[in-house]
């Protein structure tokens, strides 16, 4: 069964904590009397998060109740966490991280960028959650062709179903094709229901006969990364391939492929 022992008193701190470095004014309230203590009161929390006082009251002290992840976002909403604080609230009171968003644009820091683009003659690139490339070096611009598609179709697995040059580049495509959407489905096990990473599924069920088939396949495969073979030029090259998280938070990763050393 479920308890909140081991996190009792930190969930508990952690609420108090959030509660008091907002004002009324914060949201939406009016200051009203003056307050014997700073931030928001449990009563105004519990209301705006639309439970009794009492239930609040018991999971501020920690206690052992249920909790339902859409109750803990409508908290996280009320107490205004971002997105790093969301998550410490779900790990505390639900013992397990929150979904998350498929979907993250963002600026890729400098120092990423400096980073891959010193990894040239290795192709390296950044996926989001839903395999967005948000940046990638000039070779692997040569390799995959990113640099051909516009940002809103520059997704890795669009492209995989739908590019039929990239997909030229992959050998044995139809061996490695289900071996990448299964890693892609690790990720989308762990997304919301209502975000863009659904909408993209949605639609190359429509335009992608073989990703229908797969997607209906579930299966799901350990870690592709290690050896991939790409066609360069009308020669098979093989390369290392791995990823590495540069952003937990954004569910970014450095993705490389490294031509394989001859021995």
């Amino acid at each position: 069964m479920r308890t909140l022992e081991r996190t009792r008193e930190e969930l508990a701190a952690f609420l108090r904590a959030r509660r008091e470095r907002l004002s009324p004014t914060d949201v939406g309230l009016p200051n009203g009397r003056r307050r014997r203590t700073p931030g928001l009161r449990r009563e105004e929390v519990a209301a705006l998060a639309g439970v009794g006082l009492t239930w609040y009251t018991w999971l501020e002290q920690g206690r052992d109740i249920g909790v339902s992840a859409t109750f803990l976002d409508n908290l996280a909403r009320v107490l205004k966490l971002d997105a790093v604080e969301r998550r410490h609230l779900f790990l505390l009171a639900h013992e397990r991280p929150p979904a998350e968003p498929g979907k993250t644009w963002c600026i890729v820091p400098p120092l990423v960028l400096r980073l891959m683009h010193d990894l040239v003659p290795h192709l390296a690139f950044v996926l989001n959650l839903r395999w967005d490339v948000l940046a990638f070096n000039h070779a692997a611009a040569q390799v995959f062709g990113f640099g051909n598609h516009s940002p809103q179709r520059r997704n890795l697995l669009w492209l995989l179903f739908t590019d039929a040059v990239l997909r030229e580049r992959f050998d044995a495509w139809e061996e490695q094709a289900p071996l990448m959407l299964s890693s892609f489905r690790r990720g989308f096990a762990r997304a919301t229901q209502e975000t863009d990473i659904h909408q993209l599924v949605n639609e190359l069920e429509k335009v992608s006969p073989e990703f229908r088939m797969l997607w209906q396949q579930h299966d799901v495969h350990a870690s592709c990364n290690g050896m991939r073979t790409l066609m360069i030029d009308g020669n098979a090259e093989t390369f290392e391939h791995t990823s590495l998280t540069i952003d937990e938070d954004r569910h970014l990763r450095l993705v490389v492929y490294a031509r394989q050393q001859a021995s």
